[in-house]
């Protein structure tokens, strides 16, 4: 695969059983570490960075501490002040939507950068730009309507990585391009079908996708294998790969 390499190991961090990832950028590979759902955490050269940190200090142990955190959203499974209390972000500088940072004067006293729809900003090597994520569905639009909340495109040395947060097969995600790497959701009934999720990736074509955020309402799962199969079989250039975020 063109300018990507996936090496997948295995580690162990405390109790946790995690799948480590290496995806290789021209300034070096990022490791990538999911946590849980859609907490993520990438560590590249000597930037350490969260994605929407959840499960409390434990989740967090063996990683320094964040240079870069981003948050999706309001909700408690991107936005969790219980955890952000208990992590030390003295000298962190979080980017999140306007609506997040609200809730975060008390948390911390770092740098805080406030990202609407269509914003880029470069910051410690990386271009960043938010992505607006939002329920297409007008009855589901209670969930995330549009303008709230970020996904995020994070170009790292070349690398063009999108993280979708909560969100359906908006017009804006299936007019993404040149992505090398991308992490979707699909759980119901917050963000898209396994078959809505496929569609739009089978349209801005990445080079990899990780499925993420799968665990829906009552804590039924989607099929990540299903949407595997609908993408792989329209076009297997795309390399769908499957990680445990469900430890």
């Amino acid at each position: 695969m063109k300018n990507l390499l996936f090496v997948l190991l295995v580690a162990i961090s405390g109790t946790l059983f995690s799948q480590v990832t290496s995806i290789a950028t021209q300034g070096g590979d990022i490791k990538l570490t999911p946590i849980s759902h859609a907490t993520m955490v990438w560590e590249w050269n000597d930037l350490t960075v969260f994605f929407d940190p959840t499960g409390g200090e434990e989740a967090f142990e063996g990683f320094r501490n964040p240079d870069v955190l981003f948050i999706t959203d309001i909700h408690g499974d991107h936005l969790n002040l219980e955890t952000l209390e208990m992590l030390d972000l003295s000298q962190t500088t979080i980017i999140a939507p306007e609506e997040v940072l609200k809730s975060l004067e008390d948390v911390t006293n770092g740098e805080a950068i406030s990202m609407k729809n269509g914003m880029t900003i470069s910051l410690r090597g990386m271009q960043i730009e938010a992505v607006p994520m939002y329920n297409l569905d007008k009855e589901r639009q209670k969930f995330h309507p549009p303008g709230r909340g970020n996904g995020y495109v994070v170009d790292v040395a070349g690398t063009r990585i999108y993280v979708c947060g909560d969100t359906e097969d908006t017009p804006e995600m299936r007019q993404l391009r040149d992505i090398d790497v991308a992490f979707i959701c699909m759980n119901l009934p917050y963000t898209m079908t396994e078959e809505s999720a496929a569609s739009a990736v089978l349209e801005f074509e990445p080079k990899m996708v990780f499925p993420y955020h799968y665990r829906g309402a009552d804590n039924v799962m989607s099929d990540p294998e299903k949407f595997k199969e609908i993408v792989v079989r329209a076009n297997p250039e795309i390399e769908v790969v499957l990680l445990n975020w469900y430890p």
